[in-house]
């Protein structure tokens, strides 16, 4: 388990480096509390060290100086703690320091765990993730005009003069990957420790889908487990019946994860809630209403999952107003309705980079940060695994 020095020798180069990547962490004593938690001296040291792509034992043993039997078996420890993904390939394992968001903190409480106070963590990283929006950490996650996820749309609720695209729907987005894994939804489990419950009643368990390398990185570690396409497109379903939001990578090839999202637990939705309106990818659709229809009775309303329709005005006169500019157009609203007055319209289609290099390119150079180490990172092979 990590303790709770803070020294500098440690910690601050840990932030540093992790600070190389397109969302980093807010340096403050929160932040500073956490990663003493989850890094020991050892491994925080060690992480410090990492290139930002992925790299071998050996290349590990230069820069950190360790000898290779220790390092191999402190690399192991770190990577059952969800701290760097390791990825066996043709004899030979590739180790990748994965960033805090998202990144290790979400692995922090995707398993049942003893190794760690982890009522301490849910109240440290709720404080440090909401402390201070406007110079805090959701200005940093939220801080680029590129979009690190986005949302999906419901399928069905699609107007048939529509064509939806194999990167736009979370089922097509699952048979393309052949199958993948299931996991402990992050959010809600950290809310659990904090006392608190999804007020939709959306499971825990059963809900985090992963893809891909990520998804094999999570079964082999204990963050998951296997799932085969028709058991995945089931949590997809049975998601829709919670009217739950899907959030996946802000990219069309191969994305590495679908997340089933509520308005209460998500910390990405929490972000749009507060102001970040442009903090999740929209899909090319919103909701209209059919005022005729509409009778106001804000099922809708309790089903969105970013406060983006309200009832305005008294009870005898009010309303159901939609701000657009906030609707993810995900759909999640629509079946709610008795009256059928709500549907989705076609809007601007957004623009999504290609994959998940471009993504990190992109928003690096928002925040102007492609520094000489950076661009050395991006020129190496990026598989497709988390960060998300």
């Amino acid at each position: 388990m990590g303790h709770h020095s803070t020294s500098k020798s440690s910690i601050v180069p840990l932030i540093d480096r992790l600070n190389k990547y397109p969302i980093g962490l807010v340096d403050n004593d929160k932040l500073r509390q956490i990663l003493a938690i989850l890094f020991s001296e050892e491994e925080a040291f060690v992480a410090s060290r990492f290139p930002l792509h992925e790299a071998t034992l050996a290349e590990l043993v230069k820069r950190t100086g360790y000898a290779a039997e220790p390092l191999a078996a402190l690399l192991e420890t770190m990577a059952d703690k969800g701290l760097v993904i390791d990825m066996p390939h043709k004899g030979t394992v590739y180790y990748l320091l994965l960033p805090g968001l998202i990144g290790f903190f979400e692995f922090t409480f995707m398993k049942q765990r003893a190794d760690l106070p982890v009522a301490e963590l849910a109240r440290l990283m709720g404080e440090y993730l909401y402390e201070d929006p406007e110079n805090g950490q959701a200005s940093e996650f939220f801080g680029s005009k590129t979009p690190l996820t986005r949302s999906l749309a419901y399928e069905e609720t699609i107007p048939v003069s529509s064509q939806v695209t194999s990167y736009e729907g979370a089922r097509e987005i699952i048979r393309k990957s052949g199958g993948g894994a299931v996991g402990l939804c992050y959010c809600r489990h950290k809310k659990e420790h904090l006392d608190e419950s999804c007020a939709k009643g959306a499971p825990v368990a059963g809900t985090c889908i992963s893809l891909g390398s990520a998804a094999k990185f999570m079964a082999r570690r204990g963050f998951a487990e296997e799932r085969t396409v028709d058991e995945l497109l089931a949590v997809i379903d049975s998601a829709r019946e919670y009217n739950l939001t899907h959030i996946t990578d802000n990219i069309r090839h191969k994305p590495s994860f679908i997340c089933n999202c509520c308005s209460c637990c998500c910390e990405l939705l929490a972000g749009v809630q507060a102001g970040y309106s442009e903090g999740v990818g929209k899909t090319g659709f919103s909701v209209a209403v059919d005022i005729e229809k509409c009778t106001n009775c804000g099922l809708c309303v309790k089903a969105c999952n970013v406060a983006a329709l309200k009832l305005e005005g008294e009870k005898a006169t009010r309303q159901l107003t939609i701000a657009e500019h906030v609707c993810l157009g995900c759909g999640a609203c629509i079946s709610t309705c008795p009256k059928d007055a709500l549907s989705m319209v076609a809007v601007a289609p957004p623009v999504i980079p290609n994959k998940k290099k471009e993504l990190f390119k992109q928003i690096l150079k928002e925040k102007k940060r492609m520094t000489p180490f950076v661009v050395d990172g991006i020129k190496q092979k990026i598989k497709q695994i988390l960060p998300k």
